[in-house]
């Protein structure tokens, strides 16, 4: 960098040198202007006088009108390295301002901590808890936090300007580095999408959105939409190209032809495949499998799309839901209960996923997203059909489960019957959902009895019925009646130590496993352990795939009060694990052995065990 000399101070070339006489140029104009007496009561004053002590005194060095010379004539003095002249020697040649700051130590002007005022102006009345000769940031030069190129965090040299030039920027971070290098690194992209989408819509509930389809095709939605359907696993659609095809082909070839075809307006899904599970009570739900391409596509939708209806959402919505889940809901009901919740409507929708009328779910879509691209892609996934044995069957109702976004459009449909609830018949009772199984705890028969006529008719209204084989009316008080929600069963309970201490008898509301869900796990346990696995030569085998499957169930029933049932189950994998080694020992079964399988002898070679494993709710 240049440097020009002046009055034996260095400065950089394009800095404002410090005036060294009266009428020197230098780039401020003077800053006091003699003025004619008659004007001279039309002139602002300088500051106002002020009793009270030296906290209301104007301090003269930080004066702009009557400065000697400009801010960065003393800035200068100590960023350089040259030994400075003190004492009142040095000051006494300086006129006004500059003089007086001089002799009052430059800490008066706010930029050098070295000097003290030989008055005691400016000494702290309190006692330092610091070095006196500790430095605060602030009086110190300006000096980036992180070294680095094309000065892109903004740093400035000593003198007042940016030091090393300007760097680029690109929207809020500069290319060579972040704005706060110090602070928390930034989110992703997709995630501050998403936040900036759901605050728009939670602060403007009547807002349409119109510019969301080329958030659906940019390559990071995109990329984290693969990531999530590659963690969610899944079958082959109609094209029968699996996740591993995928893979093999190349994720960011594949990527980028969807967001190809997506920009040209060319992509069209594809028939979903019709599958059959079969359901606790022995009939078989259907399902729609899309095809992986159709599946990425979904969920980058879904990634724009749900914040925005994310804002809408009532409590009462439990399913599918960002951080919500059953948890939420059976505790929402535990505490319903706690304040007087005795009567309860257990409702059930028939055929749900079958007969969503597709013309009320886009007039529900369309009232928040007025984007033409995206109510096409909505209207294209409804009826895209469904192939069965190899036929492709046309559909004008229903949303098929197992696709990606049928839940986000389920929770969208239903949300009117959760809106009307919250807005009109909240007084009968508190509504709980969970996807399209719901119940509505109330305190009263009449009002149990009221709330199933309301729901009627705003299902009526919605093109949909209660199923009246499933929905019913139950009485919990005394523990008279328990029901089946979310794979546990509910009933109250008399509490044993309550009536010891205080002789009352209170009743509370518990859940554990229900008989469906107990029938489930040993199922899964049995199909473990049976003869199909007499050609493995060690327990460790079958004790490393059961214990997922153990682990994941307690995970879920855990925060009830199933004690007893995870005794019954650990007790369950032990009678099946000895039946194991007794075919695996054969006739070389000797006498003792059946005296060593313990369920502490699995439990050491790695099985893991169900007891001790309850958690309070609030702690799970």
């Amino acid at each position: 960098m240049a440097e020009v000399k002046v009055a034996c101070r260095t400065v950089p070339a394009g800095g404002s040198p410090v005036r060294v006489s009266a009428g020197a140029p230098g780039s401020r104009p003077p800053a006091a202007i003699e003025r004619p007496f008659v004007e001279a009561w039309r002139q602002e004053p300088l500051w106002r006088e002020q009793d009270g002590g030296p906290q209301h005194q104007v301090n003269l060095a930080a004066s702009t009108h009557l400065q000697w010379g400009s801010r960065v004539a003393h800035v200068p003095t100590k960023a350089t390295s040259a030994p400075r002249e003190s004492g009142e020697g040095s000051a006494a040649g300086s006129p006004g301002v500059w003089g007086a700051a001089r002799r009052e130590g430059m800490v008066g002007n706010r930029r050098d901590p070295s000097g003290r005022s030989e008055s005691g102006r400016g000494a702290p009345y309190k006692r330092k808890v610091k070095s006196a000769a500790a430095q605060r940031e602030s009086e110190g030069a300006i000096v980036p936090r992180k070294a680095v190129q094309e000065n892109a965090v903004g740093g400035k040299d000593p003198w007042g300007g940016h030091g090393g030039g300007e760097g680029k920027r690109e929207g809020m971070a500069g290319k060579p580095g972040p704005n706060n290098p110090g602070g928390r690194r930034p989110a992703d992209k997709v995630r501050e999408l998403q936040r900036r989408l759901y605050v728009a819509a939670k602060r403007q509930p009547g807002r349409r959105f119109h510019a969301l389809y080329d958030r659906i095709h940019r390559s990071d939605v995109l990329r984290e939409a693969w990531k999530l359907v590659r963690r969610n696993q899944g079958a082959a659609g109609v094209d029968a190209e699996t996740l591993g095809d995928v893979e093999r082909y190349g994720v960011d070839r594949f990527l980028e032809e969807i967001g190809g075809q997506l920009r040209a307006g060319e992509y069209r899904p594809q028939a979903v495949r019709r599958r059959y599970i079969p359901k606790p009570d022995g009939r078989q739900r259907p399902l729609g499998i899309p095809t992986v391409r159709d599946r990425v596509v979904q969920m980058a939708a879904k990634l724009v799309v749900e914040p925005i209806f994310e804002a809408d959402f009532r409590p009462s919505s439990h399913g599918f839901r960002p951080k919500r889940g059953a948890l939420q809901a059976l505790e929402a009901l535990r505490k319903g209960a706690s304040r007087g919740g005795n009567h309860v409507l257990d409702a059930d929708i028939r055929d749900f996923f079958g007969t969503i009328d597709h013309e009320r779910l886009m007039e529900f879509v369309g009232r928040r997203i007025s984007d033409r691209r995206v109510l096409k892609l909505v209207r294209l996934w409804l009826r895209a059909g469904v192939m069965e044995e190899g036929r492709v069957r046309k559909v004008v109702t229903g949303t098929p489960q197992g696709g990606v976004i049928s839940p986000l459009l389920a929770n969208i449909y239903l949300h009117e019957l959760d809106a009307a609830w919250e807005r009109s018949h909240a007084h009968l009772g508190m509504l709980v959902r969970y996807a399209d199984d719901f119940v509505v705890m109330c305190r009263t028969k009449a009002a149990c009895e009221q709330a199933e006529r309301v729901v009627k008719n705003i299902l009526t209204r919605l093109k949909l019925e209660l199923n009246s084989e499933k929905t019913r009316r139950l009485d919990l008080s005394w523990g008279k009646q328990g029901f089946d929600f979310l794979g546990c069963h509910l009933r109250r309970r008399l509490s044993g130590p309550l009536m010891k201490a205080t002789g009352r008898r209170l009743y509370f509301l518990q859940r554990w496993p229900s008989l469906k869900a107990m029938k489930r796990v040993r199922a899964r346990v049995r199909e473990l352990t049976d003869s199909r696995w007499n050609g493995v030569k060690d327990a460790r085998v079958l004790i490393g795939c059961l214990n997922p499957v153990l682990r994941g169930w307690a995970n879920y029933f855990r925060s009830g009060n199933a004690a007893i049932k995870f005794g019954q189950v650990d007790g369950y994998v032990r009678r099946r694990l000895v039946r194991f080694m007794i075919r695996r020992k054969g006739r070389h079964l000797r006498p003792g052995d059946l005296t060593t399988w313990t369920e502490d002898f699995f439990h050491r070679l790695g099985l893991y065990r169900l007891r001790g494993t309850i958690r309070y709710p609030e702690a799970a």
